[in-house]
């Protein structure tokens, strides 16, 4: 039996607010509020709190269209995340006790990648890209539609002329 788009559509929200709700509880272990900079993330998730309300409140094509806005600027703001914390750790890459008299002689392909995979520095590139994430699982919930409308039955949809 197939699953119904209103299911996954829901389905994806859910996902969506776990998400939501699993960064802010990092966030707020992390105590990311120290700079402005900081605050960025907790205001993308504010923006995807709102947006996944109002997706349960209503089904508007209006809606969905300003969902889809606040969602791709989620990822933006996801992608400067992934990008910043990257940074931060390939700068504190000369600290590190291991690479210090060898930074300079790696490649600089394995220092970004020593940056990526966080074997340097303490900024956790994995964080911002689960904010990206739910954004994305947003922005695939208002691709499906969560009421029929009067359309839906001129264009022969099978369930709703049972």
């Amino acid at each position: 039996m197939p699953m119904s788009p209103a299911l996954i559509r829901r389905a994806l929200l859910a996902l969506t607010a776990i998400g939501v709700l699993g960064a802010a509880f990092e966030l707020t272990t992390e105590q990311h509020w120290k700079s402005a900079e900081q605050l960025i993330p907790w205001g993308a998730l504010a923006f995807l709190g709102v947006a996944v309300l109002l997706m349960l409140v209503k089904d508007s094509l209006r809606l969905a269209a300003a969902v889809r806005l606040i969602a791709l600027a989620v990822l933006v703001a996801s992608a400067f995340g992934v990008y910043a914390h990257v940074a931060a750790n390939y700068d504190a890459g000369p600290l590190d006790q291991r690479y210090a008299t060898t930074w300079d002689a790696l490649s600089a392909v394995t220092r970004w990648w020593y940056a990526l995979t966080k074997a340097v520095g303490p900024a956790p590139p994995l964080a911002p890209g689960m904010l990206g994430q739910s954004a994305l699982m947003l922005l695939l919930a208002t691709l499906l539609r969560h009421r029929p409308t009067a359309n839906d039955a001129v264009q022969g949809d099978p369930a709703l002329q049972a």
